[in-house]
């Protein structure tokens, strides 16, 4: 039992366990046909960025484009195979392998909500961590040394990715922030691959961590989400200077690791802008992808034209002050809003 998180976020300890066999009878088929898949065709699409900075908005919109592969919830049971279960998810949703309507009990459906990046729906996008973590074992604080990083499967994570892309023939978009620190290595890993940088106002990013952490652990003191190398320090400040800090220094991270890769594989977005004007965000995606020399027709955009943006103070004035005057300290900027 999760006993640090609040019923609504406990696990489903039956599934775990029917999970875990489920992936230990597959794995090894896994492990025969990877071989047949060396390195990903497409570009790779990653969205990092801090905790709460909307994300999860993005990649549902990713997903309902039909431009891009995605890890759906289905998809995400199968973490130690999911090549096969990309074969699996196809059979059952795919309307081009319908046959007399036998099965269409699937809701193909992709959803605008969710509840801390959890999705509803078989096909809607997963965070796919348990994928992740075969290959990064990270400690307690999410960064991977020199030395830690000669342990990654390089040759296993470029597999994994490169067979699922071949089911679907798309370019595969998934959340990367669990990579969050490391993003040179990581784009070294690929021929092509586009980071995604999800920024939101500090202000409206540091108290979504708050209630994050009210919501999954019924706390406000425990730590929600992945912990920067800062995390050392930050443990012993208090809730408000702790999120301030993390916002505040996961983004910082993510931009250093920018300038040390080519200008084509990275890119930034707000979540106001975003929610404003998902057009203009899709446009820099092509144009990112074509400058890296991937060959696509650039379709004119037809999805949603904005989404509800969510910057609403929820907190007391004295709160506010409180993550103001931290995230000051900590970058020396003074947050207008």
């Amino acid at each position: 039992m999760d006993t640090g998180r609040s019923i609504s976020h406990q696990r489903n300890e039956n599934l775990e366990i029917l999970l875990k066999k489920v992936n230990q009878i597959l794995s090894p088929a896994e492990i025969k046909v990877l071989g047949s898949f060396q390195k990903p065709e497409y570009p790779v699409i990653m969205l990092v960025g801090c905790a709460r900075s909307g994300a999860t908005v993005i990649m549902q919109w990713i997903a309902r484009s039909g431009i891009f592969a995605y890890p759906t919830n289905m998809l995400s049971r199968f973490y130690k195979a999911p090549y096969i279960g990309a074969l699996i998810q196809q059979m059952f949703t795919a309307p081009e392998y319908n046959f007399k309507d036998e099965i269409l009990d699937f809701n193909n459906e992709i959803y605008f909500e969710s509840d801390l990046g959890k999705t509803k729906g078989a096909i809607s996008p997963n965070s796919f961590y348990y994928f992740w973590r075969r290959f990064f074992h990270y400690p307690d604080i999410q960064y991977l040394d020199e030395k830690s990083q000669k342990e990654v499967d390089i040759k296993g994570f470029r597999s994994e990715i490169a067979a699922i892309e071949s089911v679907f023939n798309k370019p595969f978009a998934l959340k990367g922030n669990f990579i969050n620190w490391n993003i040179p290595f990581v784009s070294e890993i690929f021929n092509k691959v586009l980071f995604i940088h999800t920024k939101r106002h500090p202000l409206y990013n540091a108290q979504s961590l708050l209630e994050a952490r009210i919501n999954y652990f019924g706390d406000i003191n425990r730590w929600y989400s992945f912990k920067p190398p800062e995390y050392k320090f930050l443990k012993d400040l208090d809730p408000f200077c702790q999120v301030a800090g993390q916002v505040y220094f996961t983004n910082k991270a993510i931009e250093n690791g920018f300038t040390q890769i080519e200008d084509s594989r990275w890119l930034q977005s707000t979540y106001s802008d975003f929610c404003s004007s998902p057009d203009q965000l899709y446009d820099r995606i092509l144009d990112n992808l074509v400058e890296q020399g991937y060959k696509t027709t650039k379709t004119e955009y037809k999805g949603s034209k904005g989404f509800s943006n969510t910057n609403v103070i929820r907190l007391l004035d004295k709160e506010c002050e409180k993550i103001i005057n931290a995230y000051k300290e900590f970058s020396g900027i003074e947050l207008t809003f």
